[in-house]
């Protein structure tokens, strides 16, 4: 992503989960108010335009998107299911005493403004780059901003996440957490994974977890997608956010033990991979 300009990747996921809302059957997969709560947040944002948005959400869209999945096949769908994942560790996450819920490179996700409420003992907080996280602030202060969301404007690539957060009054490190990564560690680089789990291990009270998905790795080394890797990978460079991480399964139990946090299987759910990408949950 060039760093002056918003996450088109951020935009794009906002715009599928705008798209399957009109997918049959999608209903039953989609977290409650996500579509028409996404909808608006890229309007009130400036994101994306009313026209885009109705768009998103004709069945010609859905034509388009399912014309195109043989690319990365099952990942237009894979979209909802990766939020229901991601607002299910959440719940669960908070069902079992979590006070803290931290999303990392939010993008125009809405679970902090949807679940907030709901929640009002627990402190939702969101961390994007300041050229996406201004346009979701702009759209958080349309439709109504919460006073249990704090939205956090910052390059994590410029200071650290446990710098970041020590400066806000209202972050408890002590506290039992859910942190959200989703859709975010393909684009960092191998140094920057390990690091940000082990800051997010430092910045959370004992019973944490982290929720996260992640790309596999192929036998040549690269992060696999099936049959068309090698133009998928070419895409997102040229388009200027490519994948840079990717890990083999296999080997991800000793990533999170070196890195401060436990692999923990037996929360996933019904599924350990949607489309291309594969689902997480590690425990401190």
């Amino acid at each position: 992503m060039r760093k002056d300009t918003p996450s088109k990747t951020a935009r794009k996921v906002a715009l599928n989960i705008v798209t399957l809302g009109a997918k049959p059957g999608m209903d039953k997969v989609l977290p409650a108010g996500i579509v028409e709560s996404t909808a608006e947040l890229l309007v009130a944002s400036g994101a994306v335009g009313a026209t885009a948005v109705r768009w998103s959400r004709s069945p010609r869209m859905v034509s388009l998107y399912k014309a195109f999945d043989w690319m990365m096949p099952g990942q237009f769908e894979a979209f909802a299911h990766r939020k229901a994942f991601c607002e299910r560790q959440v719940r669960q996450g908070i069902a079992g005493g979590a006070r803290q819920v931290l999303v990392l490179g939010a993008g125009y996700d809405t679970i902090g403004w949807r679940l907030s409420p709901e929640f009002a003992d627990v402190n939702f907080f969101e961390i994007d780059h300041p050229a996406t996280a201004s346009l979701k602030a702009k759209g958080i202060d349309t439709m109504g901003p919460r006073d249990n969301l704090h939205l956090i404007s910052e390059d994590l690539g410029k200071r650290k996440l446990v710098d970041v957060l020590k400066a806000d009054d209202s972050w408890d490190s002590a506290k039992r957490t859910v942190i959200v990564a989703e859709g975010l560690l393909m684009y960092l680089t191998a140094e920057a994974v390990r690091d940000l789990f082990k800051q997010c291990a430092a910045i959370v009270g004992p019973g944490s977890r982290i929720a996260f998905t992640y790309i596999g790795t192929g036998a040549d080394g690269r992060p696999d997608v099936g049959r068309w890797t090698g133009l998928v990978l070419w895409i997102l460079k040229v388009t200027g956010e490519p994948w840079l991480w990717s890990i083999q399964p296999e080997k991800l139990g000793q990533f999170l033990k070196d890195s401060g946090w436990a692999d923990a299987p037996e929360l996933l759910g019904t599924s350990d991979k949607r489309g291309v990408e594969f689902l997480g949950v590690a425990t401190r």
